[in-house]
């Protein structure tokens, strides 16, 4: 796009280039793993802690205060693999950069898991060594395996009491449907952990206890003792490539001698397709294990020359597949994938560039808003310190400051080869609440700042109820609205007044009706006229809801089905039982009828609001509720005090295992039954029990409770 754009200025080879996300479940070490990348990369000079709220990536307030990643954090460093005698590495001496992204492990903020993984290359998923696989470690997994993001598995705190490599591995088969191969197999395990088997070229590596920065280590010939393990380890992972990859089968057939560079090859081939996922352990707090977790990233993961090229759709005609290959002397193409307010240099829009290149000064075209752009400054990405660049080129990841019609999800790129790249797919909001400024000087304030938010986050929405006139804000949980209002006061200085949460239902239909809508006003000047009539069906949960035409014979005139369209969305946002929206219907508009002279858009668009209503009354509607998926790890002294508790807050008891001592009990229980659950649950245990819960489903809600609902909220329809 630029004259900028020839490969021979850009700092590293795309070959050289690895964009790889950190993720896991809540407090099984991402941030502390990030802190000790950037670390060993020389990116940082010192090794800040969570807990002491000194951490690089974990930049807000909120984050250092809380101890938890909020928000996904982009930092860059450079990393040469170190070339030691006996030790075989893909690119031994060789320079990358590589881009992380680390991201949060709390449900409420798991939009910006998916956003991330959905323009990285590669991840490393992070698991606690004693607690296994974890729920929110499910739901990363399946969105990694949604974009076809190839990973590695870091087995961390090995440190920790109870620490078991091999049942981590175990869990990953069997629960999570994968093929882990260990590559790095930790030694010892708890105090007695001491570094790690190589498990390809045979060798210890061993960190010195005297060196608490864990910068030094030995590599050495395997002990005795360990003999057996690694050399099993070897030919356990001989096998697997052998299973996957054509060339390694074809020699390991012929008994022919495999190389360890070749088996790293076909090792590097087999997880950069996702039929087999490396796996390594270490303890990041303590310092062991990530030197060699990097050169297994680099060896391993993919560059954005050994993945598909991004393909996207002509905005002309979406049947038309258009691709974005994968070169900086390509037609520039990128996609927006997060935006931040940053106070220093305000609206910052991130971005993966995928083909071409772009400098300051171009021009970008957006397909959705059809407008160019002009770009004023391009920053390198650094946690919350950001550095200026002139040129950011295919496989990079940036951040454009001062562009302004841009929405997370939008695709940048040329005007001529315009092309829409496929945006991150993000969950409905659960739970809401009032909200209102304490004073009226802080209402402009409140609106700017509540905006900016919605603006950053897709997950967080904000509404007006048109009965009350509230401002109402929506999100994933009761901790993801209690940030927002506190980033309001520090980030916009604005002090809110909030009311109790409230659940986000969610109305549909159980059987198909048809609807009628009629405006007719003919009192003398202008009239108004409009005629809709509508079949309604209802689709299987969670589908969404489809709009067709199927009108004949011209009842509706092609310029009127726009409005029709509009009107039946607006109808959707308030059902007839407790006003709440409306999906997964399927609506085909089949007749209806218009007055020459009386006809308009908007007559046309309150018809189709009176159809929908008049459709939704006659279907059976029924009102949805929020169902969480829960996982409780207690004490078995406390397990059917525990089981008695779920099940009276109209919980459905899933699984029961028994881990190290402790139950942990799978439900499924309504969000509206939660509130306050972790007060409950400490009190039941003294304090000993622990647990998590993710959006699941939404399901019908029982008539005893909705007649309770409807009295809250003063519904107009009765059951």
């Amino acid at each position: 796009m630029s004259d900028k754009s020839n490969s021979s200025t850009r700092l590293f080879p795309l070959e050289h280039t690895r964009n790889i996300g950190i993720a896991a479940h809540i407090d099984a070490g991402k941030t502390t793993l990030t802190e000790r990348i950037l670390f060993y990369t020389g990116m940082i000079h010192r090794i800040g802690e969570v807990h002491d709220g000194a951490t690089t990536t974990d930049h807000m307030e909120q984050e250092r205060e809380r101890g938890i990643t909020i928000t996904s954090a982009a930092v860059s460093c450079d990393w040469t693999q170190k070339e030691e005698e006996g030790v075989e590495k893909l690119y031994s001496g060789k320079k990358h950069c590589v881009n992380i992204i680390d991201t949060p492990g709390h449900v409420d903020f798991t939009a910006e898991v998916e956003r991330s993984l959905r323009v990285l290359d590669g991840a490393i998923v992070v698991f606690c060594g004693v607690a296994g696989v974890q729920p929110q470690t499910e739901t990363v997994w399946r969105q990694a395996s949604k974009y076809d993001v190839p990973r590695i598995v870091f087995v961390n705190k090995m440190d920790r009491t109870g620490a078991d490599f091999q049942n981590v591995v175990k869990e990953v088969r069997e629960k999570l449907g994968a093929n882990p191969i260990p590559v790095l197999i930790p030694i010892g395990a708890e105090d007695c952990l001491e570094g790690q088997i190589d498990v390809l070229n045979q060798k210890a590596i061993l960190y010195n206890d005297n060196d608490k920065l864990g910068s030094t280590y030995e590599v050495t010939e395997l002990s005795v003792a360990l003999q057996e393990k690694a050399s099993q380890a070897y030919t356990d992972l001989l096998e697997a490539v052998a299973e996957v990859d054509e060339q390694i089968g074809e020699k390991f057939l012929m008994e022919e001698g495999v190389s360890i560079t070749e088996l790293k090859a076909g090792l590097r081939r087999a997880t950069i397709s996702n039929r087999i996922i490396p796996m390594a352990g270490g303890s990041a707090f303590k310092n062991k294990g990530v030197q060699y977790l990097i050169d297994a990233v680099i060896d391993y993961l993919p560059s954005p020359l050994d993945i598909d090229s991004a393909k996207g759709q002509d905005p002309s005609d979406e049947s038309i597949e258009i691709e974005a290959p994968t070169s900086d002397d390509a037609k520039f193409c990128a996609l927006a994938f997060k935006l931040w307010s940053d106070k220093f240099f305000g609206k910052l829009v991130f971005i993966r560039v995928y083909s071409g290149s772009i400098s300051k000064g171009d021009t970008v075209f957006n397909p959705r808003t059809k407008k160019k752009e002009r770009i004023g400054r391009l920053l390198k990405v650094k946690a919350d310190d950001h550095t200026d660049i002139e040129t950011c080129y295919a496989g990079d990841i940036a951040a454009i400051v001062g562009i302004k019609n841009v929405t997370t999800g939008d695709t940048l790129c040329e005007f001529k080869g315009a092309l829409l790249l496929e945006p991150p797919l993000f969950p409905e909001p659960v739970i809401a609440m009032a909200v209102e400024p304490r004073t009226q000087a802080d209402s402009d304030k409140m609106a700017l700042g509540l905006a900016r938010l919605s603006e950053e986050d897709p997950t967080f929405v904000v509404k007006t109820d048109d009965e009350t006139g509230q401002t109402i804000i929506a999100g994933m949980g009761e901790l993801h609205l209690e940030v927002i209002i506190d980033r309001l006061r520090r980030e916009f200085s604005v002090e809110a007044n909030v009311g109790r949460p409230q659940i986000a239902y969610r109305e549909t239909m159980t059987q198909p009706s048809k609807g009628e809508g009629k405006l007719v006003k003919q009192s003398g000047g202008s009239g108004q006229y409009g005629h809709v009539i509508l079949d309604v069906k209802p689709l299987e949960r969670g589908v969404g809801t489809t709009i067709e035409n199927k009108i004949t014979g011209g009842t509706i005139p092609k310029e009127y089905l726009t409005a029709v369209r509009n009107g039946i969305n607006d109808a959707l946002t308030t059902g007839v039982i407790a006003s709440s929206p409306v999906v997964d219907l399927d609506i085909s508009i089949i007749d209806g009828s218009y007055h020459e002279v009386d006809s308009n858009e908007n007559a046309f668009r309150m018809a189709a609001i009176f159809a929908v209503k008049n459709a939704l009354q006659q279907g059976s509607p029924v009102l949805l509720e929020p169902i969480m998926d829960v996982e409780i790890s207690t004490p078995e002294d406390y397990q059917g005090d525990v089981m008695g508790d779920c099940n009276r807050r109209r919980g459905l008891i899933g699984s029961m295992e028994t881990k190290q001592n402790a139950a942990i009990i799978k439900a499924k229980v309504p969000l509206s039954e939660m509130f306050g659950y972790s007060t409950d649950l400490r009190t039941i245990t003294s304090g000993r029990a622990s647990y998590t819960m993710e959006p699941s489903r939404f399901d019908q809600v029982p008539p005893n409770v909705l007649e309770k609902i409807i009295a809250e909220r003063g519904g107009a329809y009765a059951a």
